[in-house]
């Protein structure tokens, strides 16, 4: 596998401008760069900026929150903002660059919301990690979030399997949980270090501060 350099999308500027969170939606069409201005900028997949929008407090005049992660909806149609100020919110963007921007949903915790995700075939739940160590999920029918599991330790990262059927989340204490939406079955496995960085496709993938990359089964066996 080759990488090379494209462009930059972002143009740099004389100053800290830190990027908060990158997302792809699924059909690879848009990709969102949230910054430290709490903005969101939307582009196509030549990476030519097409519009943009900026974020909403939980509460009204507050200004000290930033965006802890963006997620696009399975549909493509939609996009969740995790803030620090203990709320998602979820914009009905629609398919097309000109379409009106609204609030559709909102869920507002009890702590700072910190990673997310939004798996493949469930339009209707999204899963998301809290300081506090919880992972929750909102769902979209009825506004309305519950816990899914609950750990000791504050939730950095979540992932979800290809199909959707699986999610994963790493925590400040260098574990990693499993969980099966539909059985319901746990497991819980060590990382090296705090897996800052989750992905899932035919194995779990973990990376964290100690620059090790690891695979994982979904049972917990490192490869």
């Amino acid at each position: 596998m080759q990488i090379k350099y494209w462009k930059n999308l972002q143009q740099p500027i004389d100053g800290m401008q830190k990027i908060a969170a990158l997302a792809w939606s699924p059909n690879s069409a848009r990709y969102a760069v949230a910054t430290a201005d709490r903005v969101i900028h939307l582009y196509n997949e030549n990476g030519e900026k097409k519009d943009k929008f900026t974020t909403r407090p939980a509460e009204k005049d507050n200004k000290s929150y930033i965006v802890r992660a963006v997620c696009f909806s399975p549909d493509n149609q939609k996009i969740a903002i995790a803030q620090s100020d203990n709320i998602v919110f979820i914009y009905k963007i629609g398919l097309e660059w000109a379409e009106k921007k609204s609030i559709c949903n909102k869920f507002l915790q009890n702590s700072s919301v910190t990673c997310m995700v939004w798996p493949t075939e469930r339009h209707n739940e999204l899963f998301f990690g809290l300081a506090e160590g919880k992972v929750k999920v909102g769902i979209l029918r009825n506004n309305k979030s519950s816990s899914v599991y609950a750990t000791e330790s504050f939730v950095v990262s979540i992932s979800a399997s290809p199909d959707g059927q699986s999610i994963v989340s790493g925590h400040l204490d260098g574990s990693m949980v499993t969980y099966n939406l539909e059985t319901k079955a746990k497991s819980k496995m060590k990382h090296s270090s705090i897996p800052y960085a989750l992905a899932w496709g035919s194995h779990i993938l973990a990376a964290g501060n100690d620059g090790r990359i690891a695979f994982y089964e979904p049972s917990g066996d490192c490869f």
